[in-house]
């Protein structure tokens, strides 16, 4: 098992993304390919056309960093698409049955890190791993994305909730973006991770069962979540704009939180939110004859 397909499809998708133009290369006649030709690529990196071609073809093994460094300045590499190409040159080639099984491997949310996010009663807080599963959250941010939660064909994953549930295209205002955003994770972790079974079970059933996945699939983009703005209608309060945060774990964990801006329209819905949140929460314990909290 090696990632050949992998990498040979991520550096001729950025080939064709640059033109000899944005490369300060001179043009001349007309061309048959979108982008640059693997010459071109060669000559920018400083390595023979021959190199480059069996780069290209998929054999990363034993690539030095300073080659890599010189691709990434070729063909116009961002931080996370750099990221990406180091973790295809790691992954090159088969890997050492210890690590496969680490890999395979799926880590457990720590109680201190659950008591943190039921620590932020007043913010929407999740834990999720590089294949999107959502391993835990807190009472506001199951309120928040209550749509995902009430679909039992989700599994908690926001990648299947977005390509796969019709209520996925008006909780979320901005869905192509949220869609690209997913796939360009999930290339990462693939890209990383080549033998975690559960992602590529994931990923084959969403290819499967989503013509516009396997499409955006096909693009080879990549994406990490830092930071950033989501728009969402939610059933309930309505539309609302909130910041969310990604703070890393160990274990490709990770510590999502939501907040709106103070004296905002965006920190009052999230206070109704936390209302309506422990209202149907007092109804739900009354009826499964469970004593309420609250």
């Amino acid at each position: 098992m090696d990632n050949r397909d992998e990498v040979s499809a991520f550096l001729r998708s950025r080939r064709d993304k640059i033109t000899p133009e944005q490369a300060g290369l001179p043009v001349y006649g007309q061309r048959r390919v979108p982008g640059l030709r693997r010459g071109e690529v060669a000559m920018l990196a400083g390595v023979s056309v021959e190199y480059y071609t069996r780069l290209e073809r998929g054999n990363l093994k034993g690539v030095s960093d300073s080659v890599l460094d010189a691709l990434v300045k070729a063909l116009r590499l961002d931080d996370t698409e750099r990221m990406h190409l180091y973790d295809l040159a790691r992954a090159a080639g088969p890997a050492p049955r210890a690590q496969a099984k680490r890999r395979e491997s799926r880590p457990v949310v720590r109680p201190g890190v659950t008591r943190i996010i039921e620590g932020m009663p007043h913010l929407p807080a999740f834990v999720k791993n590089e294949r999107l599963d959502t391993l835990a959250a807190n009472a506001l941010g199951r309120a928040l994305f209550a749509p995902m939660y009430a679909d039992p064909t989700t599994g908690a994953n926001s990648a299947r909730f977005a390509f796969l549930s019709p209520a996925a295209r008006t909780f979320y205002t901005d869905w192509e973006r949220v869609t690209h955003e997913s796939v360009g994770v999930l290339r990462v972790a693939a890209g990383k991770n080549p033998y975690d079974r559960d992602l590529s079970n994931l990923i084959g059933e969403l290819c499967t069962r989503s013509d516009i996945f396997r499409t955006m699939w096909g693009s080879h983009d990549v994406h990490v979540f830092r930071e950033g703005t989501k728009r969402l209608r939610h059933p309930v309060i309505g539309d609302l704009e909130l910041d969310h945060e990604s703070m890393r774990l160990e274990d490709g964990l990770s510590v999502v939180v939501y907040s709106a801006p103070p004296s905002t329209a965006a920190e009052d819905a999230l206070k109704l939110l936390a209302s309506w949140s422990a209202t149907a929460g007092q109804y739900q314990a009354q009826d499964t004859d469970i004593p309420s909290t609250n």
